[in-house]
């Protein structure tokens, strides 16, 4: 089965477009989460995902518009973006980020927001934090969200240790005997100094995965988001994929 995978979608309808017109056929659609934050179409983002037959999970800035967890633990940007994508959210879209869950298993693959040991608000930016978060899941592979950067963590069958990696730009891996948690990075705004849109592919049956990046109308989503007066960091921060 070929997997659509993507993540950190933040309300960027610009950025979601391309990359669902750049990946080409694929059987499934799973979200990792962070649909909606920073960006100026949550609706439009959500009512997007729901033409296709999908999996979705929840992410810190899902739970944060809907007030599962306090606004006063994120940034002060992120807080007044989540405070607009609150109000403008319609019944439909509220209802939908209420039904995700916090974690599934799925095709024997593990789908996580943050982490598999904290799935809401974990960051896996090191191996040896990621090293702990193996014994939380039991599939050869997890995927996760969050950071907003691509990234790959094996760990080794033989010698228990956790080594970091990043997939190179559309060459398909196949994963070996070890155990893997993997990171398709940022749909809607990368933070890995590449502005294009990111998202992976997956082969269930040979699990092979593919990192692949996307241009897209950045401008676009930036005159959006100063019309609705959305953080100036955050609209700056897009050209810059960070």
């Amino acid at each position: 089965m070929r997997v659509l995978v993507i993540s950190d979608v933040h309300s960027n309808l610009a950025a979601l477009q391309a990359v669902l017109e750049d990946a080409g056929q694929f059987d499934a659609l799973w979200s990792l989460g962070d649909v909606v934050g920073y960006g100026p179409q949550p609706n439009e983002c959500i009512a997007t995902l729901c033409a296709y037959d999908h999996l979705y999970i929840a992410g810190n800035h899902d739970w944060g518009v809907l007030g599962k967890i306090p606004l006063d633990d994120f940034n002060g940007d992120a807080r007044k973006a989540n405070l607009w994508n609150r109000e403008q959210l319609d019944a439909a879209s509220l209802a939908y980020l209420e039904a995700a869950p916090e974690a599934i298993v799925e095709e024997k693959v593990t789908l996580a927001h943050g982490s598999p040991r904290y799935p809401i608000w974990e960051y896996l930016i090191y191996a040896s934090v990621a090293k702990l978060s193996f014994g939380f899941f039991e599939t050869k592979l997890c995927l996760v969200g969050h950071t907003h950067v691509p990234i790959l963590f094996a760990l080794s069958p033989d010698r228990g240790d956790c080594q970091a990696s990043r997939l190179p730009e559309g060459e398909p891996f196949t994963l070996g005997q070890g155990r893997y948690i993997a990171n398709p990075g940022s749909v809607g705004q990368p933070r890995d100094g590449d502005p294009r849109a990111a998202y992976m592919v997956i082969e269930t049956d040979s699990m092979a995965i593919e990192h692949r990046r996307v241009a897209y109308d950045v401008e676009a989503t930036q005159a959006l988001m100063r019309k609705a007066g959305l953080p100036r960091r955050n609209i700056t921060r897009l050209e810059l994929g960070w």
